[in-house]
């Protein structure tokens, strides 16, 4: 018999795409300081912390800004971001997400959210799904970056579950390191040349079962 009693998930790239709106915000800010943002530099942005991802863009566009005015310019892309992600709806949850989610309860596992974002909670509201999480743990909770496993940690206290009986869903290299960093299994999304260290590698949650999960 399996001894996985919950399922730990990542939000951006696994439930829900919001790279777009990242990159929509950033693109704005760096055509506001006289340079463009490609499609390329935000790849390299993936699971970056807000103030890491500034950092990087003032690098790139070569322009220097204070401590002071970095942080002023870090909460007016925010301010861009939460804006388009208070338009968001049930339609933008990734293909599969929300009936594996679904299968998950049905079947008695625990689900928790384990994401940096400070506006998760909003972008579960916004798509419907808050109530299929029995534990969210966001960046409001947590003050260490992936691949420190904290959030993941966190996940499994809350849920009142061991961590390696925790299976995590994540589509950053950075997440998968967390996961088995905390003990736990990963299973990545995305592309297997990319996420090496995860248990399974899928496309989306569309290719997730439970026999799948049962044989991690």
């Amino acid at each position: 018999m399996s001894t996985i009693k919950a399922c730990i998930f990542d939000l951006d790239g696994v439930i829900v795409d919001t790279a777009v709106y990242h990159y929509k915000a950033w693109k704005r800010l760096a055509n506001q300081l006289g340079f463009d943002l490609t499609a390329e530099d935000n790849e390299k942005l993936k699971g970056v912390s807000r103030v890491r991802s500034l950092e990087l863009i003032l690098q790139w566009g070569g322009v220097s800004k204070t401590a002071a005015e970095q942080e002023e310019l870090a909460t007016e892309k925010n301010s861009w971001y939460v804006e388009m992600i208070s338009h968001m709806t049930p339609d933008e949850i990734l293909p599969g997400a929300k009936e594996f989610l679904i299968t998950c309860r049905q079947a008695g596992l625990m689900t928790a959210l384990g994401s940096a974002s400070k506006n998760s909670g909003m972008i579960l509201e916004k798509v419907g799904i808050t109530d299929l999480f029995d534990a969210i743990i966001d960046g409001n909770k947590v003050s260490k970056a992936k691949p420190d496993p904290e959030v993941f940690l966190k996940g499994a206290e809350a849920l009142g579950v061991d961590p390696a009986e925790c299976v995590v869903f994540e589509d950053a290299i950075a997440g998968v390191e967390a996961a088995k960093n905390g003990g736990m299994k990963a299973v990545g999304v995305g592309s297997p040349e990319v996420l090496t260290d995860a248990d399974l590698v899928i496309n989306g949650l569309n290719e997730m079962s439970l026999e799948k999960l049962y044989k991690l």
